[in-house]
């Protein structure tokens, strides 16, 4: 579901999940946050040079074939957790119960398939650096990588992805995090695939985070 009916489906949603909060007498709401364009951006690297873009109106990930230099990009969205840029707050003494991210994918190439990481990660929300591209992810409590894996599609170009990032959520909200930023780039099983979010500054296709809580 986008958000073509306007915040009011989360009003709706919230006070519906109100008699049925999975087994717990507090109510459930949910929280739409949109990336923070300024902050977001990808960070492509040739083996010698490092190019940083910040706020682009797409953000690719993945090994451009079609340069030269056949860098490879990394990308990153920041989702504000707090309410800094005028979104939704996610309290921090909540519960997560769910957290879905969905992007709308611009462009798919040089793969049908093009296997995924999404790390959880911490940057500067005044802009990437060069260290960020190859920065570690925060780790779970037991010392894993807090980290997923998908696959993006072909069939994928012009479409929405929604993507479960539950896990991912509940460690920064564990850990407090004001942001939850994330690294989009493909998995180390391959070296195929570039892809492109759109992040433009229209809310019907900006990436949106959408947090069920209680």
């Amino acid at each position: 579901m986008r958000k073509l009916l306007g915040f009011g489906v989360a009003a709706i949603l919230a006070l519906t999940l109100v008699g049925c909060g999975g087994g717990s007498s507090r109510p459930a709401f949910v929280a739409e946050i949109f990336s923070d364009k300024p902050a977001d951006g990808d960070i492509a690297f040739d083996g010698l040079n490092f190019t940083i873009t910040n706020g682009p109106d797409t953000l690719f990930f993945g090994i451009d074939d079609n340069d030269l230099n056949v860098p490879e990009y990394r990308a990153f969205l920041d989702f504000p957790l707090d309410g800094s840029t005028g979104g939704d707050v996610v309290p921090a003494n909540a519960e997560i119960l769910s957290g879905t991210l969905e992007v709308f994918i611009d462009q798919v190439e040089f793969a049908g398939t093009v296997p995924t990481l999404i790390d959880l990660v911490t940057y500067p929300i005044g802009g990437l650096t060069d260290a960020d591209f190859n920065s570690s992810p925060l780790t779970f409590p037991g010392g894993a990588f807090a980290s997923r894996s998908l696959d993006f599609l072909s069939t994928d170009q012009g479409n929405y992805v929604a993507i479960d990032v539950t896990s991912l959520l509940r460690e920064a909200q564990r850990r407090g995090l004001s942001d939850f930023q994330v690294r989009f780039l493909l998995d180390f099983t391959t070296t195929f695939g570039f892809v492109g979010i759109e992040d433009r500054n229209i809310t019907l296709t900006a990436p949106l985070l959408t947090v069920r809580y209680r």
